[in-house]
């Protein structure tokens, strides 16, 4: 058999009146209780009866990916539509030119942040030689904005695929 309990505590008060607002707190003379019976919640989500796919697999790579292979070429557009976005690949610096380099960027027309450098001047061994670091992140894309891709030489390429993972909104795709 349950019991009831008469609570009487300011910090707790305090803190419905915090999280549940709509409820109008606690007026005077009025008591909080508790109950030790146990009543059972039951999750009906796809979540919890395990038919979601895991976090990591809904970023996994498919025929619905958007290639990308730039050389020679200077901000060439990826991906211009809004949602999120996973970008996966490397930068390839062969030419030892201090102007030379591989970059991916965001812009919005007016501003332009980079998002990956590889840079021909770092760690040039030899010519054709060179494979910068790969690159595997995500990227949120915002109405008139886009992500470009640079290389600035017939030598240099940057090469990937972008994946869109969740519209603007966050529901997954």
């Amino acid at each position: 058999m349950a019991q009831e309990f008469t609570i009487n505590s300011s910090d707790i008060e305090s803190k419905i009146n915090q999280l549940l607002p709509s409820q109008g707190g606690f007026g005077a003379g009025v008591d909080f209780t508790a109950s030790t019976m146990v009543i059972p919640i039951v999750d009906l989500t796809e979540s919890a009866e395990g038919s979601a796919l895991r976090q990591d697999l809904q970023t996994a790579f498919d025929l619905n990916v958007t290639a990308f292979d730039i050389s020679n070429s200077t901000g060439s557009t990826i991906i211009n539509t809004t949602g999120y976005f996973r970008f996966y690949g490397s930068g390839t610096p062969q030419i030892a030119t201090a102007s030379a380099a591989v970059i991916l960027d965001i812009t919005d027309g007016t501003t332009t942040k980079n998002l990956y450098v590889a840079n021909t001047m770092r760690n040039l061994s030899s010519v054709g030689s060179n494979v910068g670091p790969t690159f595997d992140f995500i990227v949120k894309i915002d109405a008139g904005q886009s992500v470009r891709g640079t290389a600035s030489s017939s030598s240099l390429r940057l090469a990937g695929v972008a994946k869109q993972i969740a519209d603007i909104n966050g529901n997954l795709t």
